[in-house]
């Protein structure tokens, strides 16, 4: 279990619930499949997945959740073209116009009608909670996709106060500055990747893919007042990732950490789970804290 990437919440009251109230309180929202007129369904199932029966995982200080999102998939070109089909039948059959209340009356029909047909896309979703961090870490580079699971749990527990990290320093000028002076702080090292855009021109980006980041080209960009969007970085020589200027970390990994959990000798997948989630959220911890600190730690850090 192994997150790629993170957009990260801060709990703004104390998180109280045990791992026992937190599974009674989810259980009322569990995951159930989309029956024939649904759109989509979500819920929440077990980490573990069939390997397990409840819906909160618990090793240390640090409980997993899952969310489990299921969607029918019907392009809008299908939908259309059907509807098109439908209004000149019936415009041939009875010599007349159909105009456009008529048409999307059709529409909503044809859709009705065509739903029940639709693939089924199944996609889930993992967050923790780190209640002693005061931090909900999902498993998602996109916003909409964490605050559907915010949403579900806030469904789940009546109400969930949370907000984004708010850093007392622009993560933005400070990895700027990183790469003006050629180094990074709080363990943190730059690698070969990097987004940079005008302040005065958002469409005017650079962006640098496995290149060397401390060349005089890049120098005489930022000399000309382009600034960081996002910057990939090393922490401690452990957790490589991009790290962007809203503290959204994209493609995390934990050089040598997986491949030596991959070696261990777990009796089962679940034990194999548990392992894994243990080593990550220790080395998280310890990455959010020192990213916290290299942009000056955080104001609604409470």
């Amino acid at each position: 279990m192994w997150f790629k990437n993170i957009r990260l919440y801060l709990l703004t009251e104390p998180f109280e619930l045990t791992p026992e109230e937190l599974e009674e309180k989810l259980i009322e929202h569990v995951f159930q499949p989309c029956n024939s007129y649904d759109k989509s369904s979500l819920g929440w199932s077990s980490p573990l997945g069939k390997e397990g029966e409840m819906l909160t995982h618990t090793v240390g200080n640090y409980t997993m959740l899952c969310a489990r999102e299921q969607e029918r998939l019907l392009p809008v070109s299908v939908v259309r073209d059907a509807t098109e089909e439908r209004v000149a039948e019936l415009e041939e059959r009875q010599s007349r116009k159909v105009y456009r209340k008529e048409r999307r009356q059709i529409q909503d029909d044809v859709y009705a009608s065509l739903l029940p047909q639709a693939f089924v896309k199944n996609q889930q979703l993992y967050a923790y909670l780190a209640p002693r961090e005061n931090l909900l870490v999902i498993d998602t580079p996109s916003a909409p996709k964490a605050e559907a699971l915010l949403n579900l749990l806030r469904d789940s527990l009546g109400s969930l106060p949370v907000a984004q990290p708010d850093a007392k320093r622009s993560p933005g000028d400070v990895m700027t500055r990183w790469l003006q002076e050629h180094k990074a702080t709080h363990k943190f090292a730059i690698e070969h990747d990097c987004e940079l855009y005008n302040p005065l021109d958002g469409s005017n980006v650079v962006r640098c893919k496995g290149q060397d980041l401390l060349t005089d080209e890049l120098k005489a960009m930022l000399v000309a007042d382009k600034r960081v969007k996002s910057l990939g970085v090393m922490w401690n020589n452990k957790v490589s990732c991009i790290v962007h200027d809203d503290l959204t970390v994209k493609r995390l990994r934990f050089e040598g950490i997986q491949e030596e959990s991959g070696d261990s000798e777990a009796e089962d997948p679940s034990q194999q789970f548990d392992q894994e989630f243990a080593l990550m959220s220790l080395e998280l911890a310890g990455f959010f804290k020192d990213l916290f600190a290299a942009f000056g730690g955080l104001r609604n850090a409470g």
